[in-house]
């Protein structure tokens, strides 16, 4: 279908323009359908325009993975509803390919993928769905197989022979010497000039400050810190340590806070722990809050019907995918364990969260938030509808400021919606 309304698109182009008397408006016209048309169809410039979501192999599976895994996940990402949440890349991480490289060329690993990447990656888009890839800009990858140091181009150009939509680029033996800038850039430019629309998800863990220069190296997303673990200390202490760097996020490039845990129960590669039902929603929250990519890192194939429903929540998603594309701010912190955020919305709209990661004082737990802290002045003649993001619940009207109860390891996410006296 999508094939098909690309035909018919450029057919129009073609008859508008062989009916224009004037040549140079014809061509002039011609050029920019051309650009619109890389705009409706998801055409370079429009790569990175809302953060990434997908599923990924790392968190649960790390080096055990194959083209039987990869497959079975790419359909149970459509059957679970998923991909109609707007979840829609399948990553393959590290360890897929051979130790060593075959002239010069990287070479999936024929054991785990035996029909090679194309097939994969044809198996994947027939889903509707878009491919994922893995390499890294040291000298191995952080398992020790085949990087793309001193291969960018060569490696990219294959990449888009294989149909790869997305390439997650980490930073494991990075050489001392080198100039970590220059590598993402390099790699960015090679992405950029391989003929295929590629988003480049940049992996530095934080090194050198990312959040000041990936933006402009080329990057659509860029990892913030170190790898997740399941269980709360990891993704709060994630949380805590990119408040402050949330503010470039924005339409073409954003703050990977990394893998979501949401569902792995404590299983699986980084599942040192686990975490409860109301953890996983903090969890997820800040994430879309914050505007960071959406990636699964359970076992899509059997994740609880009750984490799923964190995973699909319709208000939260929404939040994260604004087509506005600005980042949240603080309101405030209370002694380092209660947070209040705001974040601007289309139409007008605004999202209100509050995280309460660790405070067990009872009377603490009702946080308040004045009005005048929204930009809504306690003179002006207006209030603000507010409705649970998580629930879709009506809250009211509410005039000055709103009083909000959150336990420990608890969260509230409201829209709000100004409304005139």
């Amino acid at each position: 279908m999508i094939k098909q309304n690309k035909t018919n698109f450029v057919l129009f182009c073609f008859y508008v323009t062989n009916i224009c008397q004037n040549v140079t408006f014809a061509l002039l016209f011609y050029r920019f359908v051309i650009k619109l048309r890389k705009v409706i169809f998801g055409g370079i410039i429009m790569l990175g325009i809302k953060p990434v979501m997908g599923w990924n192999t790392w968190n649960t599976f790390g080096e055990v993975i194959d083209e039987k895994l990869i497959l079975e996940s790419a359909d149970a990402l459509v059957e679970n509803g998923y991909k109609d949440a707007g979840y829609e890349y399948i990553i393959i991480d590290d360890c897929w390919s051979l130790r060593e490289r075959v002239d010069g060329k990287l070479v999936p690993n024929p054991e785990r993928f035996p029909h090679g990447m194309k097939y994969v990656s044809d198996y994947i888009h027939s889903k509707g769905l878009k491919f994922g890839m893995y390499s890294c800009a040291g000298v191995k990858t952080c398992a020790g197989y085949p990087s793309s140091y001193g291969y960018e181009f060569e490696d990219a150009k294959q990449f888009a022979e294989w149909g790869v939509d997305y390439l997650k680029y980490d930073f494991c033996f990075f050489p001392q010497s080198g100039n970590k800038e220059n590598a993402y850039l390099t790699m960015a430019m090679a992405l950029r000039n391989c003929g295929r629309d590629i988003v480049f998800a940049a992996c530095n863990w934080g090194v050198g400050e990312p959040w000041d220069w990936m933006r402009s190296h080329g990057a659509h997303t860029y990892r913030s810190t170190g790898d997740i673990q399941d269980n709360p200390k990891s993704y709060i202490d994630i949380f805590k340590s990119q408040i402050d760097n949330i503010g470039g996020n924005g339409a073409g490039c954003y703050n990977d806070m990394d893998m979501l845990t949401v569902g792995m129960c404590g299983e699986g590669y980084v599942g040192l722990g686990g975490c409860t039902h109301e953890e996983y929603l903090q969890h997820f929250a800040m994430w879309a809050f914050f505007g960071s990519p959406l990636i699964i890192g359970a076992d899509i194939r059997k994740i609880s019907d009750a984490d799923k429903a964190i995973l699909l929540n319709k208000g939260l998603i929404s939040i994260n995918q604004d087509p506005e594309c600005r980042p949240a701010f603080k309101i405030f912190e209370l002694e380092g364990d209660r947070y209040a955020f705001m974040k601007l919305l289309e139409g007008g709209k605004f999202a209100l969260a509050i995280f309460n990661v660790e405070d067990e004082i009872e009377y603490r737990k009702n946080i308040s938030v004045t009005f005048d802290d929204l930009g809504i002045h306690s003179n002006t003649p207006r209030s603000v509808k507010f409705t649970d993001a998580v629930t879709g619940e009506e809250l009211g009207n509410f005039r000055d400021g709103i009083r909000i109860y959150v336990d420990k390891r608890g969260t509230k996410v409201l829209i709000g919606e100004i409304c005139e006296d």
